[in-house]
């Protein structure tokens, strides 16, 4: 679209993983089977905390909500980069890009804080065993978990906004696998000194008070199980946790890397998406929530049972 001097950007072309057209099927192969994996056990996590009696408790319903997250994280990203494995023209709408990037930034800042009301809860369990019903009780939880989701809205709607407001006229080959804010900012006409600092407040906002608040949460869970005197005491109170401290880990890690490293946003000009970049996004929102319900399944035995539980009232109920 023509608009005065300069034309107006109405799609963009997406990169992707990779140029070399022998790897596109093998990659297609791949994600669609990690998608398909993301799917199924965020689903079965779903399924199995909502259906059996054991887990109707405030842990599970937090994980509830990640698995229900997560199932929407991956699917705003990867049906759209399988598509362009297929696919000679490698494009995006403008408004599909921004729907993309409104979705992603969204989710991605409510994990931040649903992970931030999982550890909570783990401090109050551990810490504050006697209290915990009252604590945590399901009106609470809800709020919690609203509140982790308005923080996800908010922040999203601050970084579109200010996104909008720039003009994008005439680069449009966009270096990524989908519609990230910090490689759409480089394709802006106009100075983006501002859009960076805004995404990096948010950042801090939203991924680094959260993170360290979770690892104050944790040096009070670590001190509070040293003080349990029976070893099988304390190896019960670590193994509640470990899981939680996984997924922290590979959330926060990857996110850090790409949104918080040193240069990353404050040094204006053009910021190159490195492969290494496209790894850890891709990790971030494609990896991990695949891998959290193995996470939270293999090194959970009450999921375990539940499943176990479930699975044999279900062929009862199919043989009758």
């Amino acid at each position: 679209m023509v608009t005065g001097n300069f034309t107006t950007v109405v799609e963009f072309i997406l990169l992707g993983l990779t140029s070399r057209q022998d790897l596109q099927i093998l990659l297609f192969i791949v994600f669609l089977t990690c998608y398909i994996v993301s799917l199924i056990g965020n689903i079965v996590i779903i399924w199995i905390s909502s259906t059996n009696p054991r887990l109707h408790t405030p842990m599970y319903f937090f994980l509830r909500n990640l698995s229900f997250l997560d199932i929407w994280y991956t699917s705003c990203v990867v049906p759209k980069m399988l598509n362009n494995f297929l696919s000679v023209k490698k494009t995006i709408t403008y408004i599909g890009c921004v729907t993309q990037m409104f979705i992603h930034i969204t989710l991605g800042g409510t994990e931040c804080y649903l992970l931030l009301s999982m550890a909570y809860d783990r401090y109050v369990a551990i810490c504050n065993p006697l209290h915990y019903s009252n604590i945590m009780h399901p009106t609470f939880c809800i709020r919690m978990a609203a509140a982790s989701w308005f923080a996800g809205i908010v922040d999203s709607v601050v970084n579109t906004v200010y996104t909008l407001q720039l003009p994008f006229c005439g680069a449009n080959v966009v270096d990524h696998f989908f519609c990230e804010v910090p490689t759409l900012l480089e394709l802006a006409c106009a100075d983006t000194s501002l859009n960076k600092t805004v995404l990096f407040f948010w950042a801090i906002v939203i991924a680094v008070i959260p993170f360290f608040v979770i690892l104050i949460t944790y040096v009070n869970i670590i001190s509070s199980i040293m003080k349990i005197r029976t070893t099988t005491g304390r190896r019960k109170a670590f193994s509640t946790c470990a899981s939680h401290v996984i997924v922290v880990a590979l959330f926060y890690g990857t996110v850090f890397f790409i949104y918080l490293r040193p240069g990353k946003i404050h040094v204006p000009g053009k910021i190159h998406v490195s492969s290494q970049d496209k790894m850890a996004t891709l990790f971030y929102s494609v990896i991990t929530p695949m891998l959290n319900p193995l996470i939270y399944t293999l090194r959970n035995k009450d999921v375990k049972l539940a499943l176990i539980e479930t699975t044999r009232k279900k062929i009862v109920l199919w043989h009758k």
